[in-house]
């Protein structure tokens, strides 16, 4: 079993106020750290733990093992979590955490072919079930879809150039491994680039990863299912990694937590005038403490942002 670190954990899981007598939702049960710490702090409550990896369901039922009656693990994307807690009776949460993007272990596991770091076949899907990988995308999109898909989801600069060096490689042999992918990237990449700190595939990687699994279109369904769901004075948490994720988090958040400003030469009565029914936490994101950053340097992009329905 490869070790995770769960990102903010203390400060995610303190930031929904568990309840012992409570019922949660973890959407991104991963290896279990921030489920294992919910219901640690849960008596008669019960969390409800989202995972669309058979391996992460597998090692964190394991790892959750002495909190077993607390825990209901459910195999879906948490996109589906409000028609998959319907199903088991429950229409109302006292609180959500997403810790999103891909864990620690799905990053370390070779096989898995989601990092540039080692060699495997293309594949990076969190749901090994499905049929689309980044195999797929990289062999069989034409220029035009692989540059806008790498400009979209990566926001790499040299998309354009990237795709046709991805074509013009593909057309001698499929790229079959993330080495050959990486070998490819480079040629398409000016020497100030690749002499820069940092990978010169990150964006690329991030980009198919996230096409792939659908991440971005999945975080906006599910976003709306967390709010849907929350009871009054209920929270949700969100650990996010990139620029792409945390700006539909925070658009999101900064909606429902505001309300259209009205002309005040309008005269209304207070009961008239429409109020937000969710509040911010805190204006700014919370980020991981020294501390944190020294003992695991992955933690460095993380971003918390909580927000909370307003009690009747």
């Amino acid at each position: 079993m490869i070790k995770h670190y769960s990102v903010l954990l203390k400060e995610s899981v303190d930031a929904l106020n568990c309840k012992p007598d409570g019922i949660y939702v973890d959407g991104t049960l991963g290896r279990g750290g921030h489920s294992l710490e919910i219901a640690m702090r849960l008596q008669t409550g019960q969390l409800y733990a989202f995972d669309l990896d058979e391996q992460a369901l597998t090692e964190s039922q394991l790892r959750l093992a002495e909190v077993a009656d607390r825990v209901t693990l459910i195999r879906a994307n948490f996109a589906q979590m409000q028609d998959e807690l319907n199903l088991r009776g429950v229409y109302g949460v006292d609180g959500v955490v997403m810790d999103l993007g891909v864990s620690s272990p799905q990053f370390d596991d070779a096989q898995r072919g989601f990092s540039y770091r080692y060699e495997a076949q293309l594949d990076m899907r969190m749901d090994q079930s499905q049929p689309l990988s980044a195999w797929n995308l990289v062999n069989e999109l034409d220029e035009k879809e692989l540059s806008a898909l790498l400009w979209k989801y990566g926001e790499e600069s040299y998309s354009r150039s990237i795709a046709r060096q991805i074509v013009k490689a593909r057309a001698v042999s499929p790229i079959n491994t993330t080495f050959e992918l990486v070998d490819v990237i480079k040629k398409a990449l000016p020497a100030k680039v690749l002499n820069k700190k940092g990978h010169p595939a990150k964006q690329t990687f991030q980009a198919l990863r996230i096409a792939v699994n659908r991440e971005l279109d999945s975080l906006e369904t599910g976003l709306q299912a967390a709010m849907s769901l929350l009871n009054p004075n209920g929270r949700i948490a969100v650990i996010t990694f990139h620029s792409l994720e945390d700006r539909i988090v925070k658009e999101a958040f900064r909606k429902v937590s505001s309300v259209e400003k009205i002309d005040p030469r309008i005269p209304l009565l207070p009961s008239q005038i429409a109020q937000p029914k969710f509040r911010l936490i805190s204006r700014k994101p919370i980020l991981p403490s020294g501390e944190e950053l020294a003992e695991n340097n992955r933690s460095h992009s993380a971003k918390l942002r909580v927000l909370e329905r307003i009690g009747d």
